[in-house]
């Protein structure tokens, strides 16, 4: 059974960094994408950065452009999440995800992911004070 487990959040005042890690057991997909997804409270779940498996090709949010990385290790089995000048709006549950090829190249699907698609991680809570 494929499992994701994250790690690394915490609280961390605006303007600080946190580097969120997960493990990946396996890939589940012949040709998918890993990535961060998360859900502030009382917000919707929102996309924040995935990265192609195959070609590392990577998208990101755009309220996290410029301040977010995400990377993957060659043997594909750990996909990081480096955060600099964190703001309270990044306050939320991190969830990694393991994601079909059809979810991966669909912007609706990163604005709006369904959690019956793809393989999610139980999440990591990140809270930014002010």
């Amino acid at each position: 059974q494929v499992q994701l487990v994250e790690s690394g959040g915490g609280s961390v005042q605006a303007g600080g960094s946190l580097r969120l890690s997960c493990a990946v057991s396996e890939l589940p997909y012949s040709s998918s994408c890993l990535g961060w997804f998360r859900q502030g409270a009382g917000k919707e779940r929102e996309g924040v950065a995935t990265i192609y498996t195959r070609d590392g090709n990577i998208a990101y949010g755009d309220s996290v452009k410029g301040r977010f990385t995400v990377s993957q290790d060659k043997g594909k089995t750990t996909v990081d999440l480096q955060m600099s000048d964190l703001k309270p709006e990044d306050t939320g549950m991190y969830y990694c995800v393991a994601l079909p090829i059809f979810a991966c190249k669909s912007r609706d699907f990163f604005k709006a992911p369904r959690d019956d698609v793809g393989i999610w991680g139980v999440g990591t809570q990140v809270t930014v004070s002010s």
